[in-house]
């Protein structure tokens, strides 16, 4: 048995690749375990980014975890997109619909002009199309920060797209049963309150706030079931 051998709801396992580009470019949050050096654990929340067949996870050269993680300890880094409540008949039955994913390996650390190239795939992929109306970074920016990757080679998947499935009996009862979706979606821009006068939102940022948010729930349910059924 290995770290991505799954021993429990298998029928929600999901071994497609491009699943999994899919939830890792709809994810921003990403959760970073490992060993924490004194016998302990730790869970760190991180943003994260996928260049490719890798990803990528950023912050100061002074953090103790990223400097861990940069030295070879092993990690394993998980992504849960939560899209909606599953209302069974009984609390037993009742779940979530999510899409989720773990990651296992080790980060390298990321050096020369690798640093800015990496950073800027950061920063166009939470906000695209912002690298063109910012500065550059500075060389100190540079040199206090510290930017990690790691292959995407050993993950496992999951994808619940179920209805609640009730028995029978609960079936015939009078309780109410079925999905309340989240929307997620950006809310209206708010000016910093040192912005100097005349400077208007910029294109990245309305391009955000007019994103519609993604349709999860019955009306996309089809395919998410189709998917989980055949694997």
């Amino acid at each position: 048995m290995t770290n991505t051998t799954l021993t429990r709801m298998r029928d929600r396992a999901v071994t497609d690749r491009a699943e999994l580009d899919r939830l890792l470019d709809d994810t921003v949050l990403a959760h970073v375990g490992m060993a924490d050096g004194d016998g302990g654990a730790v869970v760190i929340p991180t943003a994260l980014a996928r260049d490719g067949d890798r990803i990528l996870v950023h912050g100061s050269t002074g953090s103790g975890w990223m400097r861990r993680a940069a030295a070879g300890c092993p990690v394993c880094v998980a992504v849960t997109d939560l899209n909606a409540i599953i209302v069974a008949r009984s609390s037993f039955e009742s779940s979530f619909r999510y899409r989720s994913a773990v990651l296992f390996g080790t980060f390298a650390r990321l050096s020369g002009p690798d640093v800015p190239r990496a950073l800027d795939v950061i920063t166009e992929r939470f906000l695209p199309g912002r690298l063109a109306e910012i500065r550059g970074t500075y060389r100190r920016e540079l040199a206090a920060t510290m930017v990690l990757s790691m292959p995407i080679k050993d993950w496992s998947m999951k994808i619940s797209g179920d209805w609640p499935t009730d028995p029978d009996a609960d079936v015939a009862g009078g309780a109410w049963a079925g999905v309340i979706p989240f929307h997620a979606r950006a809310g209206d821009p708010q000016p910093a309150p040192d912005l100097r006068a005349g400077i208007p939102v910029p294109a990245s940022v309305h391009a955000m706030t007019l994103r519609r948010p993604q349709r999860r729930g019955p009306a996309g349910h089809d395919r998410v079931k189709e998917l989980t059924a055949h694997q």
